[in-house]
């Protein structure tokens, strides 16, 4: 099955390193695998990008750009929807693809391009919103005014959780504005990438749109540290690790330049005492052992109140000895693997670590025998302040954190490092506005009476503190990828300036 499904999406055995957007692709230079996280058994290879093909790519991207501007916004629109109409034709190959590459459920592979349709049909209404605004001047018989130009070659280094809807996020609004993109996807999810660059390929030269997406792919990080020290790349777009967003983002601002990031979260769940169980027990399974815990919004964090600890626990614990954990192929798992040994590895080191310091797991917490790399999700009791809790593990590992007050609670919540995905669950009004108020989370997204993970498109998307400040997809994310521009214009026959200033130069 799989291997016909990976020539139905055009994927080869091998495959080249690098796509310059125009149908021609570069073979690079030595080879890595995409292997089956759910077997351990590679899929395909993959050619690895060389400094020959970085240079054609960015090239590409740059000449396409010059052109690309000049079309009209909703010209562009129709480049995205038609992009739109050719993902929904393919959704469930690519789908299964997500799940063989990834590990992800089925359900999740799904909707993951569901995603991507739904944020291209934002784009295709945005390239008809590019508003700007007009301003009153001081000055009479001038109008002020504000508009968006195009900013130029977006980079976007995506990672493995997520191997198509990121690239979409950035993409499609970049495209949209007049920009061309340069993606640089996970070396664990390349395969992905492939397949939707072959969707652009043949739907580009319709548009004129011929390099407007550009794809580079190679297991080397030092391809994404030279994207982010290019000054040719005018915004870098990137998701991972807050250690590895701290080294982007002082390379881009080394040469001035724009970095967008995305990192970890340390994603908590308040329980209060006026919590709903039948809203907050699903949301917390969900959010704990979606994507087997590695989402960048997966709640790693459980702030239970004292008196409903016990019967919260117990009903977790319960919930997690009914799931079903194995083929993500298979409708009726839950969970799948982690994405490979080293992720394995850390989510042992974590337990290891959490129990070292006095924790107690309440459920879960063993690595599954057989292929593949699977593990089972773990609670475990703990306590907010330890190191292994104030790191982000990209595994299903949920602590249980009690507090005995709410502002306790909220303090609890905001005190790590991280700063994007929060919720809490409660029937108490006051307690709800108070958790969303400024003094309340600050995370970037804020949610009650529903879990930290599963944002919509609508919404501007990212966090604060090490999670890096970015913002992609709805709202007006699209901004970050346009240059602001005020305009003056003098429509009189005079010359007053600003501020009431008199400069007069003598003579006639």
């Amino acid at each position: 099955m799989s291997a016909d499904l990976l020539a139905r999406l055009g994927i080869a055995a091998v495959n080249p390193a690098a796509a310059t957007g125009d149908g021609a692709w570069r073979a690079g230079t030595g080879r890595f695998d995409s292997v089956n996280p759910a077997s351990g058994v590679a899929l395909a290879a993959i050619g690895r990008a060389g400094d020959d093909d970085y240079a054609a790519v960015l090239e590409a991207a740059m000449a396409a750009q010059k052109r690309w501007q000049q079309v009209p916004a909703p010209r562009r629109g129709l480049f995205v929807r038609e992009l739109a109409d050719a993902l929904r034709a393919v959704q469930d190959d690519l789908a299964t693809l997500v799940t063989l590459e990834t590990g992800k459920i089925r359900a999740e592979g799904l909707g993951e391009v569901r995603e991507m349709i739904d944020i291209a049909d934002f784009a295709v209404g945005l390239s008809r919103q590019l508003y700007g605004l007009t301003l009153a001047s001081e000055r009479p018989q001038h109008r002020m005014m504000e508009q968006w130009h195009p900013l130029g070659v977006v980079g976007c280094i995506t990672a493995f959780n997520f191997p198509l809807a990121v690239w979409s996020w950035n993409a499609f609004i970049a495209a949209v504005c007049g920009d061309t993109v340069v993606w640089k996807p996970s070396p664990k999810a390349p395969l992905c990438a492939i397949a939707v660059q072959r969707i652009v390929d043949r739907i580009a030269a319709r548009h004129g749109a011929d390099g407007v997406f550009t794809l580079l792919l190679a297991d080397d990080p030092a391809l994404g540290r030279r994207l982010a020290e290019d000054r040719r790349i005018a915004l870098l777009s990137f998701t991972g690790a807050s250690s590895v967003g701290r080294d982007v983002a002082a390379r881009v601002a080394a040469r001035l330049g724009r970095c967008l990031l995305e990192c970890s979260g340390n994603n908590a769940v308040i329980v209060d005492t006026a919590a709903d169980f039948q809203l907050a027990v699903p949301a917390i399974v969900f959010g704990a052992i979606g994507t087997a815990g590695q989402r960048c919004t997966s709640t790693r964090r459980l702030i239970v109140a004292a008196a409903r600890r016990e019967e919260l626990v117990a009903r977790l614990a319960h919930a997690y000895g009914q799931l079903r954990i194995g083929d993500p192929l298979q409708p009726a798992t839950l969970m799948g693997p982690l994405i490979d040994a080293e992720a394995v590895a850390a989510y042992s080191a974590a337990l290891d670590e959490a129990v070292a310091a006095g924790g107690r797991v309440l459920a879960g917490g063993r690595r599954l025998p057989g292929p593949g790399y699977f593990v089972e999700p773990a609670l475990v009791a703990a306590e907010n302040a330890w190191p292994v809790v104030q790191r982000e593990t990209f595994a299903p590992i949920l602590y249980v954190i009690e507090y005995s007050d709410f502002e306790q609670a909220i303090a609890l919540n905001n005190a790590v490092p991280q700063g994007l995905s929060s919720a809490l669950f409660t029937l108490d009004l006051r307690r709800a506005e108070r958790f969303v108020s400024a003094t309340g989370s600050d995370c970037g997204i804020a949610n009650v009476n529903l879990g930290t993970s599963g944002a919509e498109i609508g919404g501007a998307f990212g966090g604060e503190k090490d999670t890096g400040g970015g913002r992609e997809a709805g709202s007006d994310a699209w901004k970050s990828y346009m240059r602001r521009q005020t305009n003056t214009i003098n429509w009189g026959d005079a010359l007053p300036l600003a501020q009431g200033i008199r400069f007069e130069l003598g003579g006639d």
